[in-house]
């Protein structure tokens, strides 16, 4: 058993270890300031489980980690949350044997529970376009908000865009001549997209208004606020729930169904899982395949619907299935 000195000493230097880890993945792969704070939460609750114990972290063995498992699983956190802990501190023990010699990883083996993957919700084609066409009766061309808004969904839809992307676009990242735009997601990657010919003409349209909105301002941003800054997440998120509303779709829209709906109808199209990959941004393939289910789904339904055997007849009244 460690001494009150001792103890203080490892809770110091596993909490420096924490705070290096999370420099590295804020330096090295640049994660978002969101996935930082879940990964220093989910290492925060393994840290003080293990001070709890009287250990240093590099003392941790497999059986201190099943068991603040078995705390998190007290809490009535999410499948999904307990599986994203677990990964986490994963990540940590395999830099921490790397850096600072620890001598295992005593995550190795444990599972969490099994989570069920929910398929994205998308839009139909047809529903696409009669949200971005629903307010062509209003006069796009001589409505500045409106000739933004027709742009920006119309690039979401176009290219699969992530609304954080479409926020952090600049004025030169968008080449209407080549049908392409420059896109930075997550990581600070950075990654070519196509550009339909809809969304080219509503961009083009859109930055006739631009220079206008700019004023004095010398923000690069290609997407900007009616006080010529740039636009934020939040404020793309508003200005959807209010076009869809004018549109009559009559459902919930968020800016990342018009990706997943890129997704969906690029895969039902092409059948080219790489090359979706490649223009989602997605590092790892298993990523784009959750949309072969969303494509498998689809098809289900038209045979369902088409084939005259497709469906169980139901049994006559009074009989019995044997």
């Amino acid at each position: 058993m460690m001494s009150d000195t001792d103890n203080k000493e490892a809770t110091t230097l596993s909490r420096q270890h924490v705070a290096a880890y999370l420099q590295h993945l804020a330096a090295e792969r640049r994660l978002s300031p969101n996935t930082l704070e879940s990964y220093q939460r989910d290492l925060l609750f393994l840290l003080q489980a293990t001070e709890e114990c009287g250990k240093a972290l590099a003392d941790a063995v497999a059986s201190d980690v099943r068991d603040t498992i078995v705390k998190l699983r007290k809490k009535s956190l999410s499948p999904a949350s307990v599986a994203r802990h677990i990964s986490s501190w994963r990540g940590f023990y395999s830099y921490a044997i790397q850096r600072f010699g620890y001598l295992n990883n005593p995550c190795v083996g444990q599972k969490g529970p099994k989570v069920k993957r929910a398929l994205p919700k998308t839009l139909s084609p047809d529903s696409c376009a009669q949200l971005l066409d629903g307010n062509k009766e209003q006069d796009i061309d001589s409505n500045v908000l409106l000739a933004r808004d027709h742009a920006m969904f119309e690039l979401l839809y176009s290219s699969g865009l992530r609304v954080s992307e479409l926020t952090g676009m600049d004025f030169i990242d968008i080449d209407l001549k080549a049908g392409e735009a420059r896109v930075t997601g997550k990581g600070s990657k950075t990654r070519l997209v196509p550009v339909g010919r809809q969304a080219c003409k509503a961009i083009k349209t859109w930055l006739s208004w631009r220079q206008a909105l700019l004023g004095g301002n010398d923000t690069p941003a290609l997407f900007l606020s009616r006080w010529g800054r740039r636009l934020s997440v939040r404020s793309v998120q508003m200005r959807l729930d209010h076009w869809v509303s004018q549109s009559g779709l009559g459902q919930s829209v968020h800016p990342h169904m018009l990706r997943h709906a890129f997704a969906s109808h690029m895969l039902q199209s092409s059948g080219d899982l790489r090359a979706v990959q490649e223009m989602l941004g997605h590092a790892n393939i298993t990523t784009t395949q959750i949309y072969t289910h969303l494509d498998w789904q689809h098809l289900a339904k038209v045979y369902d619907s088409a084939h005259p055997r497709a469906r169980r007849a139901k049994p006559a009244s009074g009989t019995e299935n044997t």
